[in-house]
């Protein structure tokens, strides 16, 4: 997966322990997130070299103790960011690379050995496009014809967990009422200046709200100014003064009205256009059918019909001719 400034600013978005905790409590299972400990978060992430696929691919890994049935123990987050624009069917076999990876990185780096055994992992899949996702979500799934039952017990699995931005409304992001949360609406707005500007003033009064406010109105505001340049490269945005998202609200709300008003007469230029496109239509339409009445009579010759109606006279000889047909 290419690096682009869309992965840079997310894996950037989780290198911060409160929003893993969000994107685990708000979208992963409520089983899951309840048995963990969020204190005990630590960050792992690298970069890996990956033989198969012969790519530097962007991921996040965290590790955060998990406590069930009188045992603790410390579970691996592996979160995938994946925003390419065509969705990648071969996900399930990518992920199982990645994560065996991973496993051969904690033997090499001594995070555990054979001996202690494998930590187990939660991959987590980040998407967010236009398309809904569709790849299967098991390794197992892409094994077909399914084999017969003796052999199905052999065949490989590994399932990953999908978060699926462009699934989720503005009324289920609204309610959970966090940044990350925010942030998805910001997101899912795309290039509607207008939605854009509603999830904006969401976001601001989520951050004024949030217990440590000053600290995360900074990562969200480096996230916004970095996805506005990303969706409007050429909006000429004047956002380098900008610093909080909440005290420079007014200069956020400024540059956002004016493309919100760009976009709406931009909007209207276009219904004029298509109106009259179509009223020049509807015209010709008419114009038309005034000219088979006249031939109807078989009176009025091509160039009278032509003066009377302001068609061509190839145009009238092209209606003359179907009607015969």
């Amino acid at each position: 997966m290419a690096t682009n400034h869309h992965d840079t600013g997310y894996k950037e978005l989780f290198s911060h322990p409160e929003f893993v905790q969000q994107l685990v409590e708000g979208f992963a299972p409520s089983e899951i997130a309840g048995l963990m400990d969020f204190n005990t978060l630590k960050n792992h992430s690298g970069n890996y070299i990956t033989p198969l696929f012969e790519e530097k691919f962007e991921d996040v890994v965290w590790s955060v103790e998990v406590t069930w049935e009188g045992i603790t123990q410390r579970v691996f987050l592996y979160i995938l960011l994946e925003f390419q624009s065509k969705i990648d069917s071969t996900m399930p076999l990518r992920l199982m690379h990645y994560v065996a990876c991973f496993y051969d990185h904690l033997l090499k780096t001594r995070e555990t050995t054979v001996r202690q055994g494998l930590p187990p992992i939660f991959p987590m899949v980040l998407y967010n496009g236009s398309q809904r996702w569709s790849a299967r979500q098991d390794i197992y799934d892409m094994v077909q014809p399914a084999p017969p039952e003796f052999l199905r017990v052999y065949q490989p699995h590994l399932r990953y967990y999908l978060i699926d931005e462009g699934r989720y409304t503005d009324e289920e992001l609204i309610s959970k009422r966090t940044p990350l949360s925010g942030i998805f609406g910001v997101e899912n707005a795309g290039h509607s200046w207008e939605a854009l500007q509603q999830a904006v003033d969401r976001i601001v009064e989520i951050v004024k709200a949030d217990p440590n406010k000053d600290r995360v109105d900074k990562i969200v505001t480096r996230w916004i100014k970095r996805h506005l340049q990303r969706v409007a490269p050429k909006a000429r945005l004047n956002l380098d003064r900008m610093s909080s998202l909440v005290e420079d609200r007014n200069m956020l709300a400024e540059n956002l009205e004016n493309l919100v008003k760009k976009e709406r007469l931009e909007g209207r230029q276009e219904g004029r256009q298509e109106g009259r496109q179509e009223g020049d239509r509807r015209a010709l339409e008419e114009k038309r059918k005034t000219v088979r009445h006249l031939l109807s009579f078989g009176v009025l010759s091509n160039d009278q019909i032509a003066v009377a109606t302001g068609l061509s006279v190839d145009e009238i000889d092209k209606l003359r001719i179907e009607d015969k047909h």
